[in-house]
């Protein structure tokens, strides 16, 4: 628990790569590509993708693509728009997401709509500028329930080659037990570079094992 402690605190002591609380610049774009992979006792390897990608077509209207496919047996394509809801100076920021795509599972698919409230604070540390957001969105999917999601992502962006990433997401549904991920990761990026390498670890509830996550973040 102390380790866990000082980690935090190294976490939460940070502008983001990506982050629902702040809007990209005008004519600004980010776009991830992440692959996760998990040892199975009996098979191989179980895999996921995610593509992430972001574009600011005005100063207070970012839009963008959220698309993760666990093989070819689920996944879900989702397009979004996030607007300002205020703007707090030192103590934070808001914002608003509305998206809406689809969510399948192999050969069936159906509707699902997205609406997330976003916080954001940046800090200023001794290891450099940091951040912290937090996420709570409402997901309705046609076919099931409305699932109620709350993320936290928070990390450090020094002009270090290497910087730590905490991510935790959680997802309820009425009735049934919480969901978890926790993917703990180091951000790897060369000075002046537009692209960021991020090596990490992906564990969650559904798993007795833990998983590899490797991502690419580019900026233009």
């Amino acid at each position: 628990m102390r380790r866990v402690s000082i980690l935090l605190i190294l976490l939460l002591a940070a502008s983001p790569a990506w982050s629902g609380a702040w809007l990209r610049d005008k004519g600004a774009a980010f776009v991830s590509t992440a692959v996760t992979a998990f040892k199975e006792p009996d098979y191989g390897y179980d895999y996921k993708g995610s593509f992430y990608a972001e574009y600011g077509l005005r100063e207070k209207l970012t839009l963008g693509l959220d698309v993760e496919e666990h093989r070819d047996i689920y996944g879900h394509a989702l397009v979004f728009a996030r607007l300002p809801v205020a703007e707090f100076e030192k103590s934070g920021r808001f914002a608003a997401e509305i998206a809406i795509g689809a969510h399948h599972r192999q050969m069936r698919a159906w509707a699902l709509y997205k609406a997330t409230l976003s916080y954001g604070k940046g800090f200023q540390t001794g290891w450099g500028n940091g951040w912290i957001a937090i996420d709570a969105a409402l997901e309705f999917r046609t076919h099931d329930a409305v699932y109620r999601k709350l993320d936290l992502t928070a990390g450090l962006s020094s002009p270090r080659l290497i910087n730590p990433l905490l991510q935790i997401e959680t997802a309820y549904q009425s009735d049934h037990p919480l969901h978890w991920r926790i993917k703990p990761s180091i951000m790897i990026r060369t000075k002046d570079s537009p692209t960021t390498w991020v090596l990490g670890l992906e564990r969650n509830d559904a798993r007795k094992n833990t998983g590899i996550r490797l991502a690419i973040w580019n900026t233009f």
